[in-house]
């Protein structure tokens, strides 16, 4: 499974920013995907996540009602809308996937991820 994310940038605090990812190769023992975030100096923190099927999203406490994972199933894309961006925001985001069961939040338990793309609110 190849991932590939697209669509960072910099924006201005109170912005919008779309990231989406592409998956490709072997998808079909895919469970669910994510978006992960990491900061310079911090770990990597989960944002949100979705199951295949795009029936079930959940998400990090922070960023809830400000942005919005969704699926496009046949093109096996992933997008993150993020509104009412705020500096904290900053960070590098990684799409993620795996092919177990479970609401996780838990990057470890992520067995595929993409390159990255950098995000960066401007204060």
């Amino acid at each position: 499974v190849q991932l590939v994310e697209s669509g960072g940038g910099t924006v201005p605090t109170g912005g919008s920013l779309r990231i989406s990812c592409t998956a490709s190769g072997v998808t079909i023992s895919l469970i669910a995907m994510g978006w992960f975030r990491q900061s310079p100096g911090k770990e990597r923190e989960f944002v949100a996540a979705i199951t295949w099927s795009a029936d079930r999203p959940w998400y990090e406490e922070s960023v809830k009602g400000r942005f919005t994972i969704s699926k496009e199933n046949g093109k096996n894309a992933m997008f993150l809308q993020m509104n009412s961006l705020k500096p904290e925001d900053t960070a590098v985001y990684y799409c993620a996937a795996r092919s177990s069961l479970g609401r996780v939040t838990n990057a470890t338990q992520y067995g595929y991820w993409g390159q990255g793309a950098q995000v960066t609110v401007s204060s």
